[in-house]
């Protein structure tokens, strides 16, 4: 019997952001943002600060642990998952 969950699948994943598009600091913006060919997606605070630690190169159980250091938090794992979820079926990030 196997004890792997989707959750626990995902914790273990290394999320990137997608070579289509290329994630910058906008100062006129004063926020991330994404840019691909055709636009530019405006990213909240949050957003940013998830999709900048996507390098493909920490799990998803890293990242979440590195953003509840910085942010003197916890239980962060659950909305993190769901942003995680969207940015994939947007094809922001990739694993």
């Amino acid at each position: 019997m196997s004890t792997a969950t989707p959750e626990r699948d995902m914790l273990a994943a290394m999320p990137r952001v997608s070579k289509k598009f290329r994630l910058q600091w906008e100062e006129a913006q004063q926020a991330w943002v994404l840019l691909y060919p055709e636009g530019m997606v405006k990213l909240n605070q949050s957003a940013g600060e998830i999709l900048k630690r996507c390098s493909g190169e920490q799990t998803v159980a890293a990242l979440v642990a590195e953003l509840e250091q910085s942010f003197d938090t916890t239980n962060l794992q659950t909305d993190v998952l769901a942003f995680l979820a969207m940015a994939q079926q947007q094809h922001w990030i990739e694993y």
